[in-house]
């Protein structure tokens, strides 16, 4: 018998219909004698729903009522599924975030965990029951209820898969594992059956969103075994961990990509040691995420900054500059919207010299522009306009031959 957290996202209990598919689910993994934690999200779109709710009343909401209140969209999907277990005769139990033991900093709206009391968990388990738990929440030392944020039940599931020392915490979602990349844009990407910690963390931080990079960084620190499936579908998923054990020959193993990239270009600040650090400090303050960077000195007495940002961030970021020109003493600021990020991982890049040679070789090839560019152990970064990104993405993944057959297949 093993000990395993399982998580279904909001898509695999957007009805009664999947909510009893879910149970079903649960119900056969308790006849194979496993002891279950069942970590589950909000019903469908509901969590947009009850946002729209709140701003109907108000446009400034606080960020503690919006917790108070996006915390009940979990709490109607654990009683349900908890109901539809005991139709199938199982026993089980529903606990929300705090009666859970999730304690977590006291920040509203992206919490981040502190300290798990597993008390009341391990005492529901040790009577055969299934404990369903209410992801994306939790509650502060001081008593007060918060969410973790996007991505939250991901993080929530791997947490008590950590803290309970669980097997394996299985990720049932609406795809049925992770692909070399985004199946939707790329019809010959194809699922991988394994991925390690470090290459899904870079996949999920550079755009790919089947997991969430906080969930995945738990599960490395953690070395807790995850393995991303189908809730729909009886097929296997992808298994990550440590030591990737299947396709080692891939050099690249996946592609992400994003849109709504704008590159800021900050024209003659002046060539001192302090300048870097005076910008962006000055821009986290207002928490601008900023990503790429490039410094170009164009004399002895002054430098142009270009760094990428989010379309989200750039009206944010344009005020910040312009209230902080007298001291951080720049000449004039531009920016150039309609971009895009693609990026290739792989851990086998460390080993393997050449690989972006070969990347920047294949986009020109096709007339895809580099504007900017970004690289660590396992992966290179460049931004491209938005309109080259899929083209971008389909000739890459040709390139380093990602698509096709696996011949190996992991099981759980």
């Amino acid at each position: 018998m093993a000990r395993i957290v399982q998580k279904y996202g909001g898509t695999s209990v957007g009805s009664v219909e999947r909510i009893k598919h879910v149970a079903s689910r649960v119900e056969q993994s308790v006849k194979e004698g496993h002891e279950l934690i069942v970590v589950v999200s909000a019903m469908g779109k509901s969590t947009d729903e009850l946002v729209s709710l709140a701003n109907q009343i108000t446009g400034t909401p606080s960020k503690r009522e919006m917790d108070m209140l996006l915390s009940t969209g979990e709490q109607v999907t654990i009683s349900l599924l908890t109901m539809a277990l005991h139709e199938c005769g199982i026993e089980a139990v529903s606990l929300t975030g705090w009666q859970a033991g999730m304690v977590t900093e006291a920040s509203h709206g992206n919490a981040r965990i502190s300290s798990i009391n597993n008390e009341r968990v391990e005492a529901e388990l040790a009577k055969g029951k299934v404990v369903i738990v209410a992801g994306f929440q939790g509650i502060s030392e001081n008593s007060e209820i918060t969410t973790l944020g996007r991505g939250g039940s991901d993080t929530t599931a791997v947490a008590l898969a950590a803290s309970l020392k669980a097997s394996r915490c299985d990720i049932y979602t609406d795809v049925t594992g992770v692909f070399t990349t985004d199946p939707r844009y790329v019809k010959k990407a194809r699922k991988l059956h394994s991925i390690s910690y470090d290459e899904m963390l870079e996949m999920a931080n550079l755009g790919a969103g089947v997991l969430h990079p906080r969930a995945v960084e738990f599960a490395k620190n953690y070395k807790v075994p995850l393995m991303v499936a189908s809730s729909m579908e009886e097929v296997c998923g992808t298994l990550i961990e440590e030591e990737v054990s299947m396709e080692q020959n891939l050099v690249v193993r996946g592609i992400a990509f994003e849109n709504d990239v704008t590159k800021v270009t900050v024209r003659g600040l002046p060539n001192r040691i302090d300048t870097l650090p005076k910008l962006f400090t000055k821009l986290s303050e207002n928490q601008v995420n900023v990503d790429i960077i490039i410094q170009n000195q164009y004399d002895d007495e002054h430098v142009n900054i270009s760094f990428s940002i989010t379309q989200s961030s750039l009206k944010e970021t344009l005020v910040v500059l312009e209230k902080s020109k007298d001291n951080l003493q720049f000449a004039d600021v531009s920016f150039e919207e309609g971009l895009a990020k693609v990026s290739i991982i792989g851990s086998g890049m460390v080993s393997n010299p050449g690989v972006a040679a070969k990347m920047f070789e294949v986009l020109a090839q096709n007339d895809v522009f580099v504007k900017m560019v970004s690289t660590s152990e396992i992966k290179v970064s460049v931004v491209v306009k938005e309109v080259d990104m899929v083209l971008a993405v389909e000739m890459l993944h040709e390139h380093f031959q990602l698509a096709g057959e696996v011949r190996e297949v992991v099981t759980v």
